[in-house]
């Protein structure tokens, strides 16, 4: 490639200095490249490698300052230096598949038969997804950008130093060679992300996590006292209130629980206060003393009005309640059963209206009645939990000191310095990571580890490979990719539980095409909410740092402190998080004077509203908001990577509220005016279901995506019904 200009002149993406006092400091004595975003290991960085950008080109290139030596790809980790070795042979053999990036690049930097593979790799990359991050100009370049460096333990992008591709035995599993594999195992037949596409969000630079590695012995366990404690859950329900429990309530008790959680368990809850759940306390008083469905015709409406009026009156009976209380329920409920004896004309209004008294003067008193029995339940399974964690973590530190690991690593000392964001690290090292079986079903990759088995698409399972081969490194042989892969499914599905279809509408993401509208129009680059299944960009924010910082997690979205960037935000729907959200992008945009932009898509809940909702539309840094109607617009499942390719988007059956959360650099930056705000809005015209799938989809298909999208309609409104409609 031809050079660029590397003196004085390099302003043309320069990043500014924090402040002048740095600025000073921090001058270099020669003209060196402008940085941008290094995603370098740290041995590239050592080795006089820097990222920079190229205003010609519209791209980021890599500039060596020992040797005045520019690429437009990534150099790979053992590539011969050129002044002492100028052919290169002392150098280690470059790996069959290249890096992925331009195959243009490729040719230049590799023999034939390396440029072939990155070709190919990029052409299957790119199947689906734009290149947007060649398509989108610098913009907002009158706003002063922080000074950043890359910490020395933060590389985001390593290329593994291997002599061999990287994860040459995994492939070897299923009979391929490295040469072929991209046309065999780790080859998406369907992208729903874009890895290419860099950070802009910039943090103070942090120290190694204390939380201890993923270990499948641990997370069996783990997965195990789980399933029991949902079991433990169903039968307190059952046995006191004589109730199922509300459907997905446990799972947004795992997310309540988690915001206020200070324990040191990274699924199951052991440090909280208050003890008692308030989202589980509401759920479940919300259906006593029976669960109030959606009503159609006229027979049910009865029926319904029956049936609560007999719970009523045994839930008061059976309890310790005042007299007076047992008087009102009583006599309410006499009054209904009379009034159904005699009334055989009543219409479903009038049996509707005759429900919503009798639970306005009952309701109070069979409240009251069973508020200490319910408290009971929360408590109950807060308690069974803290056991549950204490057992999980005396296993893993058995682990440790087997191998003579301590689980209190040393950390090393945390420069105050700004950095691009890096996936969160670990300061325990990991023990031998036992060996896990994997076989394909169709389309279908099974990971198995002593006979509890997970899924995942072949897709997905190339995307997890991309991102471990991006973020990970403690694993340039990938010889603990199959066992982390292991422990990642298995925790999710421990999260949202094993029933058909159930947490997908507490893990559901925007659509591909409007990450792409996002990323174009607004700079959007980082997901505050998401996991490595459900991931669009290769920088995001997760529930779980210890399985998920090795395929490009930054840990949990309210641990995460960035200095500016823009960010999407798509939270899952429990109130408690997305009120703690709220709390925590002001805090943020309120400390921050440097380019900052949170986009935040919540559902638009107003009967009652939610409190995140009202914060936001009163806040001072809501700049514009947007509502999607109801049936109108699409979220991709949360069970994307095991689903049907007709089963991967769904309609939203409520109003979602879109709201723009920017301090003053951010919104001069990224500003939301009529003409951006038009493209997005083009873009939700769009669906997500015919990009995705054929014009000529089967019947059957079509009404097996009906039914899931009923199942994710009732996931959805659960947690808010509180009257019948």
């Amino acid at each position: 490639m031809a050079h660029e200009n590397h003196g004085s002149s390099g302003e043309e993406a320069a990043l500014m200095s924090h402040s002048p006092s740095t600025s000073h400091q921090n001058q270099p004595s020669s003209p060196k490249p402008v940085r941008q975003v290094q995603d370098l290991p740290d041995e590239l960085v050592q080795a006089g490698w820097e990222k920079c950008w190229s205003k010609r080109e519209s791209r980021p290139y890599y500039f060596n300052r020992f040797t005045n030596q520019s690429l437009w790809e990534m150099p790979l980790l053992g590539q011969h230096d050129v002044i002492s070795d100028p052919l290169g042979l002392n150098a280690t053999p470059m790996p069959a598949e290249g890096a992925v990036g331009d195959a243009a690049a490729a040719a230049t930097a590799a023999t034939a038969a390396a440029a072939a593979a990155a070709a190919a790799a990029t052409s299957e990359n790119k199947m689906r997804k734009r290149r947007l991050s060649e398509e989108v100009q610098p913009s907002g370049n009158s706003v002063k950008k922080p000074k950043v460096d890359v910490p020395a333990n933060a590389p985001t992008q390593p290329t593994p130093n291997s002599s061999s591709a990287p994860g040459a035995a995994l492939l070897k599993m299923f009979g391929v060679s490295p040469e072929d594999k991209q046309a065999a195992l780790l080859r998406p037949t369907e992208v729903y992300w874009d890895l290419d596409i860099q950070t802009n969000a910039v943090i103070k630079q942090r120290a190694p996590s204390e939380v201890l590695s993923p270990h499948p012995e641990v997370e069996l366990l783990r997965s195990q006292l789980m399933l029991k404690l949902r079991q433990h859950y169903r039968e307190l329900c059952q046995q006191r209130e004589g109730i199922e429990p509300p459907r997905e309530s446990f799972n947004r008790w795992m997310l309540e629980r988690k915001v206020v959680d200070r324990g040191t368990d990274p699924l199951l809850p052991s440090n909280c206060e208050p003890v008692v759940s308030p989202s589980m306390f509401r759920e479940i008083m919300n259906d006593i003393p029976i669960r109030l469905s959606r009503i159609k015709f006229r027979e049910e409406a009865k029926r319904l009005l029956f049936k609560y009026a007999e719970a009523a009156k045994r839930l008061i009976e059976s309890r310790s309640a005042s007299p007076d209380s047992r008087k009102v329920v009583k006599w309410n409920v006499e009054d209904t059963f009379s009034w159904l004896r005699r009334d055989h004309s009543a219409s479903k209004e009038d049996y509707m209206d005759r429900l919503e008294h009798l639970r306005k003067q009952c309701g109070p008193h069979v409240s009251a009645a069973a508020k200490d029995s319910v408290e009971g339940i929360c408590s109950k399974i807060y308690h069974i939990s803290l056991e549950y964690v204490k057992r999980i973590r005396e296993k893993h530190l058995a682990i440790l000191k087997e191998h003579n690991i301590s689980a209190e690593a040393e950390t090393p000392e945390v420069q105050d310095r700004l950095v691009y964001c890096y996936p969160v690290r670990l300061a325990a090292p990991s023990p031998p990571l036992p060996n896990v079986e994997i076989h394909v079903e169709n389309n279908v990759v099974c990971v198995r580890y002593k006979g509890e088995m997970v899924k995942v698409s072949r897709s997905y399972f190339s995307k997890l490979w991309l991102l471990y081969r991006y973020s990970c490194i403690d694993d340039s042989a990938f010889e603990r990719f199959l066992p982390r892969v292991w422990c990642l499914l298995r925790r999710y599905q421990m999260m949202f539980g094993t029933g058909l279809y159930e947490g997908t509408g507490l893990q559901g993401a925007l659509p591909v095409h409007i990450f792409e509208a996002l990323h174009k129009l607004f700079g959007v680059s980082f997901e505050c909410f998401a996991s490595p299944l459900n991931c669009y960009f290769k920088q995001y924010c997760s529930a779980f740092l210890d399985t998920d910082g090795y395929f490009g997690s930054r840990g949990p979205c309210l641990d995460f402190f960035p200095i500016s960037g823009s960010f999407e935000a798509n939270p899952p729907f429990c109130e408690e998080l997305m009120d703690a959200m709220v709390s925590h992008f002001e805090k943020l945009l309120e400390a921050s004077n440097e380019p900052l932009s949170f986009i935040v898509f919540i559902p638009e809940w107003r009967d009652p509203p939610t409190p995140a909702l009202t914060r936001m539309e009163q806040s001072r840094f809501k700049r514009h908001q947007l509502i999607l109607p109801a049936f109108d617009h699409e979220y991709r499942s949360g069970s994307q990577h095991v689903c049907k390719k007709e089963e991967m988007y769904y309609k939203a059956v409520h109003n979602t509220a879109v709201l723009f959360l920017q301090n003053n650099s951010g919104f001069a930056k990224w500003e939301p005016n009529a003409e951006r705000l038009q493209e997005l809005v083009t873009a939700y015209k769009h669906s997500g279901r015919t990009l995705a799938s054929s014009a000529s989809s089967s019947s059957s298909s079509s009404s097996s995506a009906s039914e899931k999208e009923r199942e994710t309609v009732q996931d959805q409104s659960t947690s808010r019904e509180t009257t019948p409609n």
